[in-house]
């Protein structure tokens, strides 16, 4: 297996997931922070778009967690 075909191989490796949800929880610290702002502003428009942010991340990471699980053994990286 080439490396070129590896690198393609890693967004569905375990590798690969595990660094797509460190991202997404980095994400969701940008949310918190951005919903503590609004709180402090008492701007509703800030707040409900951190919601809506933050309900992203949260499906992301559900979907992420559900793909890895499905992998299982079935590595891309270890094959």
């Amino acid at each position: 297996m080439s490396a070129l075909t590896k690198a393609k191989g890693f967004k569905k490796s375990k590798s690969g997931l595990y660094v797509s949800m460190a991202t997404s929880a980095f994400g969701a610290v940008g949310v918190c922070k951005q919903i503590k702002k609004a709180r402090g502003e008492s701007d509703t428009l800030r707040l409900l778009d951190a919601v809506v942010t933050g309900a992203a991340v949260v499906t992301n990471l559900a979907i992420l967690y559900r793909e890895l699980k499905r992998l299982g053994d079935d590595d891309v990286l270890l094959g």
